[in-house]
Formats: C-alpha cells, sequence, structure tokens
C-alpha cells in the first residue's frame, strides 16, 4: 500500500509542469481573446480550440526527458506570453493580430518609438507574472521530482499519441470554422476572427503554413487559365457604359493630399462652439465631396492607402505591399501619368526609407521622390517636419516643378500619439476631453486643418489652382480600438454596436475642380480603390488593372474590405462575426441570395488582388501584348 501511494505521489508530483503549463496557457490565451473581442466573446466557443492547442505542446514536451520537458514547457510559456503581449499591443493600434507579413515590415517600428511606448500598458506584463512567480517552486519541482527514467521508445509512443489527440481535435475545430467561413482559413483575411474563435496559438500556426505555402504557390506558375479568368474579369470591371466627366482633366495638373489619419467624424464638427476643420469645412463647400468614403487599407496602413490610391489593388493580405511586392510591376497611376508627359512626383517630410517608398515608388514609375532629404528641417511636430514648414517647402517647389504635373503630397503631423501640436497654432478648446487621446486628436487635426486651409488658400493666390485638380483624402483611422468609448461618448453613441463602429471609419475625400465646379455632395457608398478610376477617366488614362471603380460612372457598386467586410450603402456586412446590419435602422438582418453573392464577389476580388500581386501578373499581361 505504502507503494502504491508513493507512486501516486511521484506520477502527481511528475506531471506538474503539464498541468500547470495547460492550466496557464488556457488563462493567458483566453484573458487575450477577451479582450481582443470585448462586445463578442464566448467562452464556450475559445475554450476547447485553446486546450487542444496546449495538449498539441505538451504532446511535443513528451519527447523530452523529465528535465528537459520542464525546461520545454517553461520555455515555450515564455514565448506564448511574449506574443500575447506583443499581438495585445499591436491590436490597439491596428484592430489586428500579428502576422508573419508584419513582422517582415518591423524594420519600420524604429521610425515610431513614440506610438509604440504610448501603446504598451503595464498590465500587459501580467502575461509574465506566472514565469517570475514559478522560478522558486520550478526550482524546487526540479530537485524533488524523482520520476523514473522513461526510455525514447515510449517518450516518442506519448509524443505521438497526445500529438495525435491534440492535433485532430483541433482539426475538427478548424474545420468546423472552415464551413462556417468557407476561405478564411486560406485567405486568412480576418485574422481577429481567427485568433478569438481558435486561439492564439492556433491563429499564428495557422498563419505561419500560410505564409509558408503561398510562398511555395508563388515560386510556382499560374495556370494558362486563372490568367485569363482575372485578366477577363479586370476588363470587364474596368469597363464604362457612360462618360460623365470623361477627359476633362487633359492638360491640367493634378495634386493628391493624403492626410494623417483624418477621419470624417471631425468634419462639420464642433466643440465648445469651435469648428474642429473650419478650413476643409470651408473648402469642402467649394468642392465635390464624398460623405461616404471608406479607408480600405490593412497592415500596412499609410502605405496601403497610398497603395490603393495610386494602384486600384487592395492591400497584401499579411504584411504591407510596399515591403512585400515592391519587385512587381504595376500600371500605377504615376506610370500611366508619365505616358501622358506629365512630371509626377511624390512630396513627403519624413525619412525616404520608411515603409520601403524609395524603392515602391521607383516601382510606381514616379520621377522624384522628394522626402525628408530634400527639405529644411526648420520645424518640427510629431514624428517630424511640421505640416506647415512641409506644405511651404512644397509649393514653392511645385511652382517649379514642369507643367502638366502630377503631385503626391502626404502630411505627417496628425500622425498618433498626436500630442506634439499643442502651441502651434491650435487654439482649440477641448474640455471636458482634455488630456484625453481623443482630445490630443481634436487638436493635432485642427492644427492639420490649418496648414491644409492655408496651402489650399496658397495654391488659389498663385493661380495654380486655375490649372489644377485637387483630390484631398484621409488615410486611415485615428482612434485605436482600446479608445473606441472616448470615441463613441464624443458622438453620444450609447450601445454601440460593429455597425457604429465601421460607419465611424469614414474619412473625408474631396475633389475640387477650377473654378470651384461642379461643387457639392455625394451620398454614393465610395472607397480608396475607385479615386485611381476616377483620376484614370478625368484624364483620359487606360484602366486595365484595376478593382476600383470610376466614381462619375458606376451606381451602386459594393465597398469592399481586406477583412472580408463589406456594404452596398444598403447593408452592411462585419465578417468578423458573420453578421449583417441595415444600414438605415441598425438592426440585424438575415443572409439573403443577394448578400451571399455580394460576400463571395469580395472574396473573388481579394483572390484576384493577391494573385496579381503573388505571380506579378500585371508584368505578365503587358509582356503578352
Amino acid at each position: 500500500m505504502n507503494i502504491n501511494s508513493n507512486q501516486l505521489k511521484n506520477f502527481l508530483i511528475s506531471g506538474l509542469d503539464i498541468l500547470f503549463f495547460l492550466i496557464l496557457v488556457t488563462l493567458k490565451l483566453t484573458l487575450f481573446d477577451k479582450s481582443i473581442s470585448p462586445e463578442h466573446f464566448n467562452y464556450k466557443l475559445v475554450i476547447k480550440p485553446i486546450i487542444y492547442s496546449a495538449i498539441c505542446l505538451i504532446g511535443i514536451s513528451l519527447i523530452f526527458k523529465n528535465k528537459g520537458r520542464t525546461r520545454f514547457l517553461y520555455i515555450t510559456n515564455i514565448i506564448i506570453s511574449l506574443i500575447l503581449i506583443a499581438d495585445t499591443v499591436y491590436f490597439r493600434y491596428f484592430k489586428d493580430v500579428i502576422s508573419v507579413g508584419v513582422l517582415r515590415n518591423g524594420v519600420m517600428l524604429g521610425g515610431v518609438k513614440s506610438s509604440v511606448t504610448d501603446l504598451i500598458k503595464a498590465q500587459d506584463f501580467l502575461y509574465l507574472l506566472d514565469i517570475l512567480i514559478f522560478i522558486p517552486l520550478l526550482m524546487l519541482y526540479k530537485k524533488y521530482n524523482i520520476s523514473p527514467k522513461i526510455s525514447i521508445y515510449k517518450r516518442l509512443a506519448s509524443f505521438i499519441i497526445i500529438f495525435t489527440i491534440g492535433a485532430v481535435w483541433d482539426g475538427l475545430s478548424i474545420y468546423k470554422m472552415s464551413l462556417d467561413q468557407p476561405r478564411l482559413i486560406t485567405t486568412m483575411y480576418n485574422r481577429v476572427y481567427i485568433s478569438k474563435f481558435l486561439g492564439d496559438i492556433n491563429f499564428h500556426v495557422l498563419d505561419l503554413y500560410n505564409v509558408t505555402s503561398n510562398k511555395i504557390a508563388s515560386l510556382k506558375t499560374i495556370s494558362p487559365q486563372k490568367e485569363k479568368e482575372i485578366k477577363t474579369y479586370l476588363s470587364k470591371n474596368s469597363s464604362n457604359t457612360t462618360s460623365n466627366m470623361k477627359n476633362i482633366g487633359k492638360g491640367k495638373n493634378l495634386i493628391m493630399i493624403q492626410v494623417e489619419a483624418l477621419q470624417q467624424f471631425v468634419i462639420n464638427a464642433k466643440i465648445n462652439d469651435q469648428e474642429i476643420t473650419p478650413n476643409l469645412n470651408r473648402w469642402i463647400k467649394k468642392s465635390l465631396y464624398f460623405d461616404n468614403f471608406f479607408y480600405q487599407v490593412a497592415s500596412g496602413n499609410t502605405s496601403d492607402a497610398e497603395f490603393l490610391t495610386n494602384n486600384s489593388l487592395y492591400p497584401a493580405a499579411s504584411g504591407a505591399v510596399y515591403y512585400m511586392y515592391a519587385g512587381n510591376t504595376y500600371s500605377s497611376l504615376a506610370k500611366e501619368m508619365n505616358d501622358k508627359n506629365y512630371y509626377t512626383s511624390v512630396l513627403h517630410g519624413y525619412s525616404e526609407g520608411f515603409w520601403n517608398r524609395n524603392v515602391m515608388y521607383k516601382a510606381e514609375k514616379f520621377d522624384d521622390f522628394w522626402g525628408e532629404k530634400s527639405y529644411n528641417l526648420d520645424e518640427t511636430v510629431g514624428l517630424g517636419l511640421s505640416d506647415k514648414s512641409f506644405l511651404n517647402q512644397s509649393l514653392v517647389k511645385m511652382q517649379k516643378f514642369k507643367q502638366p504635373f502630377y503631385s503626391f503630397l502626404i502630411t505627417l503631423s496628425s500622425h498618433f500619439p498626436y500630442d506634439d501640436t499643442k502651441g502651434y497654432d491650435s487654439d482649440l478648446n477641448v474640455d471636458p476631453i482634455e488630456d484625453t487621446l481623443t482630445g490630443d486628436y481634436l487638436n493635432g487635426i485642427h492644427y492639420t486643418d490649418a496648414q491644409l486651409g492655408m496651402f489650399l488658400d496658397n495654391l488659389e493666390k498663385s493661380g495654380m489652382l486655375d490649372n489644377s485638380i485637387v483630390i484631398l483624402y484621409g488615410d486611415h483611422y485615428a482612434i485605436p480600438k482600446d479608445k473606441t468609448n472616448e470615441l463613441y461618448n464624443f458622438e453620444g453613441i450609447k450601445n454601440p454596436t460593429d455597425l457604429n463602429w465601421f460607419q465611424l471609419q469614414k474619412v473625408p475625400m474631396l475633389i475640387h475642380f477650377p473654378k470651384d465646379d461642379y461643387k457639392g455632395i455625394n451620398h454614393s457608398y465610395t472607397g480608396q480603390i475607385d479615386i485611381y478610376p476616377t483620376i484614370a477617366n478625368m484624364f483620359n488614362l487606360p484602366q486595365k488593372y484595376m478593382l476600383g471603380h470610376d466614381l462619375f460612372n458606376t451606381k451602386n457598386e459594393t465597398v469592399m474590405f481586406r477583412n472580408g467586410s463589406f456594404t452596398d450603402g444598403t447593408t452592411f456586412y462585419v465578417s468578423w462575426t458573420n453578421t449583417y446590419y441595415d444600414i438605415k435602422t441598425g438592426n440585424i438582418v438575415p443572409e439573403t441570395a443577394q448578400l451571399r453573392n455580394l460576400k463571395d464577389k469580395t472574396l473573388v476580388n481579394l483572390e484576384y488582388s493577391d494573385d496579381i500581386l503573388n505571380h506579378n501578373l500585371i508584368k505578365k499581361f503587358e509582356n503578352k501584348k
């Protein structure tokens, strides 16, 4: 009896490392999933795949001897904790979890240290707390663990049995989700959805698998049938039956301004009876304004906005196009403008290598990139050269450009965390939200608004606007996901839904014509991918390889997002909850055959865009002419 008791005792002691690992990792992963889905979270959905993925790791640990097994589980726990911290910080800003593609972009983090340090919170490191607490317990465990030695054959058998059980159960969970969300696993278009329904370990394993398989697939040649299918689709997508505003830009300059973190909710809004964006409000009245215009960026953020508007293709499924596909051939706006004998340039007062711009702009055939080294850094706001100095110096440069020209300007000062514009031409009283992120943002965008107003006024005074079409738009959201309650409170939204969130993701977009022609408001639902086709129509450019639509010649088109969500102006589909909302009533509505077709069309568009990038299809199409 004593022998049996000792054996049981030793058995229980020898398995404590496994038990602790299973409990702690399951708890951490569950808490993380709760943190990224505060409005829609179901423990029952995620707990099983989380446990199954942990069992797979436990199975791997059984290959090692007792102390080696404990060491493996301890180190694995540390790695998982660090990944959860990184994913938590990344989610606060990007509303997404880190993928392998994002890690390829890691070099860019050096330029936004202030943003990263502002996003990290002390509670994030609670994921590491157990590691510190269990160090002395681990030492005692190693000392008193007197488990008998197990042969390599038994360890391998244990590994195969336990790992197989965990993998089969885990695989069934993944398969079940793939039935509910077809193409989600292969396209990874909604990483948050995967993580919160399968757990973060499963997400990262699937992400690694997809990146590896996509890399292998990109090395293979795409079938001639698929190539023809995509080319035919592009041809049909670009064909117009009408010609409103056709060639209206002939001989005119094109000035396109991408404004950092400019969201629509500030337009025509007031705080303490003061206009937040008085200058943009004034210029909107002189322009054609699109009030249902959405950003469509993914993890490439600002660079994705540039890519969308200059190429009319979707961002990469993982990572940023500017890093991953800078060696591709593009039928970009700059390239086609060059073919019309336009001088093309980018003007941006920040580091030339940031977002790999110095490489990507060459691929897009811009004649020149006027970056940080081309400016006198006489005033710094936020990350770099102030918008005031940047726009003033840019105007001087543009006045010397050979006409007609296409100039693409990118502002900087209103970059997160928006805490460096006070005292710079900003007299906005933001009480009672002083010292909040939203309050800082209102001050930051108020400052940028003043500089944009001055720049546009100076363009008008110089006479340049008499022969120029100006397009101005916001690049992406301003308020991160973890501060949505501040935004909801500012907007007076109670009991918010995902529809409320999406409706707040609109950004301003205006087109100003000479002599204030065509001014008014267009209520069509549109997105950044539609800008290039619209310009192509106005300047009579080829429209061969575009997934967007000319805003003057199409109606009732769908705005599609990289995560698989979409809207047709009547209904909004939110992919991460697989829910349809009626825009007018805000009510959830059932899926119809028409909505299902739009959902499938969205995934087809994303798939074709990925194929174009992965296989450099534009180069192939051009070579086959």
